[in-house]
């Protein structure tokens, strides 16, 4: 068992920034988040759980970024910037009326960039030397993946935005000759790009200095598959399943599961396991590295995909044609521990059809997994009820995948599910995401972690990500007044309750007349 300090009784808050409120159409690194640590830890929450940071592109979704190591730029903090002086009020003058409830991508897109070019110029004409000094020297120390993505990026940007292996023959095989002449030509956006890397980076360190000031500490997110257009894809081909042009000889998916009758076909290129072991999976320690460097723990996706994984052969038109094949398994982790000097801060996402040899591979190598209590209610020996939970283990309402607890059970849980939640309470429901809440707390997991939505009440309209659809995901953001109700408080009373804030005072009751609050929520 790994020691208790990596994995202390506590509980947190899963949100990604890109739902926090700010003026620039989208969640940012600025104020807004200094303030939701400010808002946890008040409310005696010590984890702030987010998903994978990298920089998205099409379909918007942080989980199909351009890069595994950098950081997505649509996170930048403008009025940071502005503190800093790299923008002027003039440079914002022009912001367009975005919506305060939701993120358009498409206009935030054009809106962010222009302006980080614009903090790029201003950063050009009134640096000064020790502040180039200080760019200069975080462009070195990053230049493993940062020279390559800058230079992907400036060339994705010089070809309309097109996929890698849509480019000119000699830039998609990394004709030397070709790069060179593309680092000439290109030589301004490359240090553009570098800059909003930079821009990125800092403004998340002083946002993680800041949690860690507060006893907040920071959960990340690494997909197991990387997206096919992306950086890491075009300079490590020989790592991936594809072919000489650049196209997979087989997609990643999953067999139909509780989201889709015909499996989820994700067409993420696959690894070839055999290159990443003959490279002594240095590529897979570099990027795990990466993530601890920004979070205290990193939640590991699709886990099971490391014991065996789903292969779909090219051009399948759903996931049921795919078939199991075996992954690095036990080989891949033994050279992260070593690697990474020591116990390995994950959490294993151990969701969906799960074999004794992922649990054995899971058990082998210490990882928490994974309790979602809107899967628990098919009968009293299902293991995500809280009476079967381990101590070992990570309990969550929901995840982003999942509706708010608040539209599930108005649209999801059937009538005996909802009569087994409230036997299983043995009280009315009147509040679900309450009683889903409080039994996470109550729980005999070290950690338990829910999402905004659910503290503050919300249904289907707070849904962040819809498996299989092609739009309308990652948008959801909530207003500055949020923060001001009285669901933090009552999140508070409940953590203390259930021991989860050591040394934390009591809070006061939300409600004096009845400690359960008139129902089980």
């Amino acid at each position: 068992m790994p020691e208790p300090t990596l994995f202390p009784r506590a509980s947190g808050i899963l949100l990604h920034p890109t739902c926090l409120p700010g003026p620039d159409g989208i969640g940012d690194l600025g104020p807004a988040a200094h303030r939701f640590v400010d808002w946890l830890a008040d409310h005696a929450q010590s984890i702030w759980q987010v998903l994978p940071l990298g920089p998205t592109s099409y379909g918007d979704s942080p989980y199909q970024t351009l890069s595994a190591f950098g950081g997505n730029p649509l996170l930048v903090s403008f009025e940071r910037l502005h503190a800093d002086g790299w923008l002027t009020a003039a440079d914002l003058a022009d912001r367009p009326d975005l919506p305060a409830d939701h993120v358009e991508f498409g206009p935030v897109i054009n809106w962010k960039m222009m302006v980080l070019d614009r903090a790029w110029a201003g950063f050009c004409a009134r640096a000064a030397q020790p502040q180039w000094r200080e760019f200069e020297a975080w462009c070195g120390r990053h230049a493993d993946w940062l020279d390559t993505l800058a230079m992907f990026l400036a060339l994705k940007e010089e070809n309309g935005g097109q996929p890698w292996p849509q480019w000119e023959p000699p830039l998609v095989r990394r004709d030397e000759a070709a790069l060179a002449q593309a680092r000439v030509r290109l030589a301004k956006r490359i240090d553009a790009h570098r800059f909003r890397q930079w821009l990125f980076a800092t403004q998340w360190d002083a946002l993680r200095e800041h949690a860690r000031r507060r006893g907040v500490r920071l959960v990340g997110d690494i997909p197991i598959f990387v997206a096919h257009d992306s950086s890491d894809v075009w300079m490590r081909p020989e790592l991936f399943q594809i072919d000489a042009a650049g196209k997979p000889l087989a997609v990643a998916g999953v067999p139909p599961d509780y989201f889709s009758t015909d499996g989820q076909l994700w067409g993420n290129p696959l690894y070839d396991w055999k290159a990443v072991a003959a490279d002594g999976y240095r590529w897979w320690i570099a990027r795990v590295r990466a993530c601890l460097e920004q979070v205290d723990v990193v939640r590991l996706d699709h886990f099971r995909g490391f014991e065996a994984y789903w292969r779909v052969p090219a051009g399948a038109k759903t996931a049921r044609e795919g078939s199991w094949i075996p992954g690095p398994g036990a080989a891949m982790f033994t050279a992260l521990r070593e690697g990474l000097g020591g116990t390995l801060p994950l959490i294993a996402e151990d969701l969906g059809l799960i074999t004794p040899a992922v649990d054995a591979l899971r058990e082998q190598f210490e990882l928490p997994g994974m309790k979602v209590l809107q899967f628990a209610w098919s009968g009293p020996d299902n293991a995500f009820l809280p009476h079967e939970h381990t101590p070992h283990s990570v309990v969550y309402t929901g995840t982003h995948d999942n509706d708010p607890v608040l539209g599930w059970w108005r649209h999801l849980a059937g009538a005996e599910e909802q009569a087994l939640v409230a036997e299983y309470v043995g009280a009315p429901v009147d509040e679900p995401h309450w009683t889903l809440i409080r039994l996470g707390l109550q729980s005999c997991a070290h950690t338990f972690i829910t999402t905004m939505p659910d503290v503050l009440g919300l249904g289907r309209e707070a849904r962040l990500n819809l498996p299989g659809a092609d739009q309308g995901n990652w948008s959801w953001r909530f207003a500055p007044a949020a923060l001001d109700g009285p669901e933090g408080a009552r999140l508070a009373r409940l953590t203390w309750l259930y021991r989860r804030a050591p040394g934390q005072k009591a809070p006061a009751r939300q409600d004096p007349e009845s400690p359960a609050g008139g129902s089980f929520a």
